[in-house]
């Protein structure tokens, strides 16, 4: 039987070569690449070459204006004819500030990735949209699921998220999408952890530059399922999501709130023990009723009370974060409960061991100073002593 021509009208430009682009995440092996398989090198790695790379084009820059004289300013913009420059958005910051208000964002005027222009109306958006993300307390309508099987699913992510050496944010936007789907659609047992594996997959997609092959996540879970009960899964979590992935978790918080707290890069003792207790937390299924903004806000706050720092919290944090002591006062006790009760459960050792190692100044083996609650109570005392001091009395006591 002759086989019939079919009459092709495309422009040569698109018949040549066209193919489809291929799934790097969902495939084992690519055909004309040796071996079948691509070199992915990690995030982290790929960030430290591009942060070494910026270095010395800055140390070339800096020579530069040594030798040739200052360097050429930045042009101004300029705005009905005033002149409005990244000193001048600082500075009317800072005039809207309270006076003990430090601002924290002074020392990045002059680098333009961090956005300080437009930075706090960032935080302020994502203020405002969290609430629409932030999942419901859903054990009621699971009737195989319950909270012990939860903390279980998590502190088994936490461990496969870091023996694959992926980035905070994919942790929590994990933890994010499981709870949002379990909110929305019960699941039998037996699929929890197929749950977890397909939510790690679409977080690392989302917020990685070369996430983990399905064949990994298989590996993973020591072939309990198949690569293709992982990807149907997949398509299902987004479509009962809708594929609404842009969300602010509790780590966008976390970030600019240590930064309120003066500690970004200058303690990373301080900085691990913030990540510390908001994973600790993050496994405790009572902290679903508060927003991401307050866990950060609280996690930062019991962190600064552990550690002895004063005052617990500052003008330049109550600005920034938006709460005050008395309001961190819930969240910040069931931290301090889950804080409490570490290594007590079981088998979930993963993030106490995690925050056991010297990269991350050990801070799990460190024992609090203060809690909480009575630092709450002691600088609640010592504000009511000045306002009695100022106002009644006009002396010292």
């Amino acid at each position: 039987m002759a086989t019939r021509q079919v009459r092709d009208d495309r422009p040569v430009h698109v018949k040549k070569n066209r193919r489809a682009l291929w799934d790097i995440g969902n495939i084992a092996s690519i055909p004309k690449v040796p071996g079948g398989k691509i070199d992915r090198p990690l995030t982290r790695n790929f960030r430290a070459k591009f942060l070494e790379n910026a270095h010395k084009k800055q140390t070339n820059l800096d020579k530069a204006s040594v030798l040739d004289g200052a360097l050429p300013k930045k042009p101004e913009a300029v705005k009905d004819n005033k002149k409005v420059t990244y000193s001048s958005v600082l500075n009317a910051r800072s005039k809207a500030a309270s006076s003990k208000t430090l601002d924290i964002d002074s020392v990045d005027k002059d680098n333009d990735l961090a956005a300080v222009e437009y930075v706090e109306d960032i935080y302020t958006f994502y203020k405002q949209v969290e609430n629409e993300s932030k999942p419901q307390m859903y054990m009621e309508t699971q009737p195989e699921i319950n909270e012990k099987m939860r903390s279980i699913l998590i502190d088994w992510l936490v461990d496969v998220h870091a023996k694959l050496d992926l980035s905070p944010e994919t942790l929590y936007l994990t933890v994010n999408i499981i709870d949002r789907f379990l909110s929305l659609k019960p699941l039998p047992r037996r699929e929890l952890q197929l749950l977890g594996v397909s939510a790690l997959l679409i977080a690392s997609k989302y917020e990685e530059i070369w996430p983990p092959q399905v064949n990994d996540l298989v590996y993973v879970t020591d072939n309990s399922y198949s690569d293709k009960q992982i990807l149907a899964m997949e398509k299902t979590i987004l479509g009962t999501l809708e594929w609404y992935l842009t969300v602010p978790t509790q780590y966008v918080f976390l970030v600019r709130f240590t930064k309120a707290a003066g500690d970004l890069g200058d303690d990373p003792e301080m900085e691990n023990m913030v990540h510390f207790l908001a994973e600790l937390g993050m496994m405790d299924y009572d902290t679903l009723k508060f927003s991401p903004s307050l866990l950060a806000a609280s996690a930062v706050f019991n962190a600064r009370c552990f550690l002895n720092k004063t005052p617990a919290w500052t003008d330049t944090l109550k600005f920034h974060t938006g709460y005050s002591g008395p309001q961190l006062m819930e969240c910040s006790k069931v931290l301090a409960e889950t804080h409490s009760r570490v290594g007590e459960e079981g088998k979930l050792h993963a993030v106490f061991n995690k925050y056991s190692k010297p990269e991350r100044c050990v801070v799990a083996l460190l024992s609090p100073a203060k809690s909480p609650l009575s630092v709450l109570f002691e600088e609640n005392i010592e504000r009511i002593r000045q306002t009695l001091c100022n106002v009644v009395l006009g002396s010292d006591l």
